[in-house]
């Protein structure tokens, strides 16, 4: 079982989500000072607690990880993941270890970024494809995802691993074979990496969640 899904907290009416978080989301809500992350945390929420209702979780308890990575101590069995970027937020759903990411295409990244810390060898593809600064974003969403798979997150090296993008996403010696899926959504790019192929993100209106 797998769940993937998006939307835009844009337009997220703030004052009626923020009466719908639990006491823990709201403190988290509490601290940040500008509006636009204030509707990103409110609505990760919201986002994630759709996707749990409909497998019958109406009650997680959650807790963090020793790298940070949160998840349902009263369902072992239910593994979760959450990103936003901008105005988007995404959460994914499933029976097994999954990591998402979701980021806005910047045209104007330092490609350096990739040279320092990217593996040689994507960094090369990077810059010999037809447009460097998309490819950037398609080889960072994949990473990112893969580190939140493991749980491990940043403290996981960029340049330790190498995703190769063929005809199939793959984690070069993949022992695990971990499924990589890259959706381009206007301006963004969300990946997915999990025990599934994933063939479809489901987008949902953020008001229709509260």
């Amino acid at each position: 079982m797998i769940k993937f899904a998006f939307c835009d907290v844009d337009n997220l009416d703030l004052t009626k989500a923020y009466n719908l978080l639990p006491k823990s989301r709201k403190s988290k809500v509490d601290n940040f000072r500008f509006e636009k992350d204030k509707k990103l945390s409110a609505g990760a929420y919201l986002l994630l607690n759709k996707l749990l209702t409909e497998e019958g979780i109406t009650q997680p308890i959650f807790k963090i990880g020793r790298y940070g990575k949160a998840y349902i101590s009263n369902h072992e069995n239910i593994y979760f993941n959450l990103s936003h970027s901008s105005k988007l937020v995404a959460c994914a759903v499933s029976d097994g270890e999954v990591g998402v990411d979701v980021e806005m295409i910047d045209p104007a990244i330092d490609l350096n970024i990739a040279k320092q810390y990217f593996y040689n060898k994507e960094y090369e593809s990077i810059m010999n494809s037809d447009n460097p600064q998309d490819e950037f974003f398609t080889y960072w969403v994949l990473k990112e995802s893969y580190m939140k798979y493991t749980g491990l997150g940043f403290n996981l090296k960029l340049d330790s691993f190498e995703i190769i993008i063929k005809d199939e996403i793959k984690l070069k010696n993949d022992e695990n074979n971990i499924k990589f899926s890259l959706f381009n959504i206007n301006d963004y790019k969300l990946a997915i990496a999990s025990k599934y192929d994933v063939g479809k993100i489901m987008e949902y209106d953020i008001n229709d969640l509260i």
